[in-house]
Parts: structure tokens; sequence; C-alpha cells
């Protein structure tokens, strides 16, 4: 922790440098963003020299309580190697707030899409309990769930279904479960008895805001289509499904759920907008220091991230090898337990490579 912050010395000194330069001191604006900069690195600074004092106390008080033979001294150093464990303890935390700073898309609602993957029906019987996993997570959490679209598959599972879930920090605390989730059980389908492995793909989107993503309208191809499936009430009699295709990405969405054509567009581009805000995010990922790749790479979608076996009533997560033995309730929407454990997993990754690149600078 003492290193990371560390990292921060030489880039105070080279702004207090800065900020004695007359170019810049005569430049208003300049000025007014350096001292920003200036204040925010002189915090990492203050917290690397209060930590470093205690850490050296702690050595001197635990030198005297190794050395000394007068029992009043080393009840003295008792007391103070206490206090000052404390006290280290507490600057530690606060190296890991300014060390992790909280994702901006932190606070926003997401758009949650499950697929069925690789297994047949039995992935989409599977995708079928994941969303009832997540909605009652949702329930819990007092959040709101509303589904966007979905494409049923045989024996009341799903081929896709797409949902926006709304609530206090959602993706803050949802961004993790992004990824391939596998499934070891055997089949209604199966009248052997033997385990089957499918897999279903989850994908956990922030929502995005049309201020969040300009979309030049020439850009969208919009067609309107009869709707398939099961129907009822003109769902299946005039053409109000919607298919969006964003030409310059190759992203296509398509929403039929409603019977109003408006209202399938309305729903298409939402999930449209959040797709796109998403790949901007994967582009300006590629971009960062290879040490920052690998540790976001574990939340790839394209990766095998947890596997939910029945026989054992085991659940395991790939990431960080954290495994319970509370399918069953895990399956009702007890996903704290899981979810916690993740993210002390991937803060305590994102300290290890802060100040990576403040070295590089």
């Amino acid at each position: 922790m003492l290193d990371k912050l560390a990292t921060y010395l030489d880039k105070y000194d080279e702004i207090s440098k800065r900020l004695m330069d007359p170019e810049v001191i005569n430049d208003r604006q300049l000025y007014q963003t350096i001292t920003k900069e200036f204040a925010s690195v002189q915090e990492f600074c203050d917290l690397y020299h209060k930590l470093k004092k205690a850490y050296d106390n702690l050595a001197g008080a635990r030198e005297i309580l190794a050395e000394e033979d007068d029992m009043d001294l080393q009840d003295m150093a008792r007391s103070e190697i206490q206090q000052l464990e404390k006290q280290i303890a507490d600057y530690e935390k606060q190296a890991e707030v300014l060390l992790n700073p909280p994702d901006p898309f932190d606070a926003k609602n997401i758009i949650l899409e499950i697929r069925a993957g690789t297994g047949g029906d039995e992935a989409g019987l599977f995708a079928a309990d994941l969303f009832r996993m997540y909605a009652r997570y949702a329930e819990r959490h007092r959040w709101k769930l509303e589904v966007l679209s979905q494409s049923p598959g045989e024996l009341d599972g799903f081929k896709e279904i797409i949902s926006v879930i709304s609530g206090n920090r959602v993706y803050g605390t949802l961004k993790h479960e992004s990824g391939v989730h596998r499934v070891q059980r055997v089949p209604q389908t199966e009248a052997s008895g033997r385990i089957h492995t499918s897999a279903v793909t989850v994908a956990v989107l922030p929502e995005a805001e049309q201020v969040e993503v300009e979309i030049d309208p020439h850009e969208l191809r919009i067609d309107v289509f009869r709707s398939s499936g099961p129907g009822g009430q003109s769902v299946n009699t005039t053409d109000s499904a919607v298919r969006i295709t964003h030409v310059p990405t190759g992203l296509v969405v398509s929403c039929q759920d409603e019977k109003s054509q408006l209202k399938n567009k309305s729903k298409a581009l939402k999930i449209l907008f959040s797709r796109l805000l998403d790949l901007r995010r994967s582009e300006q990922e590629e971009k960062i220091s290879a040490e920052r790749r690998e540790m976001v790479s574990t939340g790839d979608r394209s990766a095998k991230i947890r596997t939910y076996n029945y026989p054992q009533n085991r659940i395991t997560d790939h990431r960080n090898n954290y495994s319970t033995y509370n399918l069953d309730s895990v399956m009702q929407g007890e996903l704290d337990e899981i979810i916690e454990s993740l993210h002390d997993h991937f803060r305590v990754l994102a300290i290890e490579n802060a100040g990576t690149e403040k070295v590089r600078e």
C-alpha cells in the first residue's frame, strides 16, 4: 500500500514546479486546472507521509517491546502498538478508496441481457432460471425490473430475454455478472439421469442516456415487420415489430413485445444506446496498460465466469475461486455473498494495479 502511494511523490514535485512557472501563473485557466490536479495528488502524498510515520512508529514500539526489560515500558509499548495498528488500518482503508475511485457509471441503471448458449433446450431453461434469480435479487433490493424484449424457447425457457433494472447503484452492484454462466445438472429432457453441461451468456450494460451517445439518424436503418410467436389482441396482425440496425457498427436490435410500433421502437433504441455505450467503453479499455487490461479482461463476456453445480448444490466463481454450497438459496435471489466477494476481489486487483501508469509517466 505504501509503495502504491509513493508513486505520487514524484508527480507532486513535478506539479509543484509547474505551479511556479510564470507561463502557468499568467494563464488563469491553465493555473486553475493544474491547481486542481495538485490538490488531488497532494491528498495521496499526505496520506503516504501519515502512513509511513505510523509504520515507523510501530516498528519502534515493537523494538522497545522486544528489547526492554522494564515492565512499565513494555506496557506503554503494547498500548502504543495497539493504537498504531488501528491507526494504520484506518489509513489503509483511506488509501484503498483513493487508489480505487468509484466507476462513474456505478450509479446507473442497467440493461440486463440473458441469452441461451450451448446446451439446446436445457440452456433455454437455465436462461429462464437466471432471469428469475436476478428478478428476485432486484426485488430484494427494491429495484424495478421491466422486460424490454424476449424470445421464448421450448419448455418455458428463453432463447433471449432483455430487461432494464432501475434503482440505487444497480450497475455498481451487478457489473461483474457479465460473462458465461455454466450449469451442470440433469435436464428435464434427460431420461437416463445423466448430468448435462449447458451455458448461458449474461451481459450487464449501463443504461445510456441519449446525450451520452451521439447517433446520426442517417446511420440508422429501421425496419418494421409483423410480430411472430404467441399472439392475441392484434400483436401478430399488424406491422408493430421493429428492427433497428446501426450501420457503422452493424449492431442490430429487434423488439416486438408491444402492440404499438412506437413503443417497440422506443425500447429498441434504449437497448441500442446502451450497447453502443458499452462498445465505446470496451474500445477505451483496449487503450489502457497491459496490467489494467489483464484485470478487466476477467469480466469479458466471452469468458466462463461461474459454474452452477446442482448435484453438489455448489456455485463456483472462477475469477476468484470462490465457492458456496447454497445454490438453492442463490437461485432464489440471495446473491449478496457472491457479489460482495467479487467486489472485494476486483478491489484488490485495482489496488495492485493502481499507480502502474503513474510510474510510467
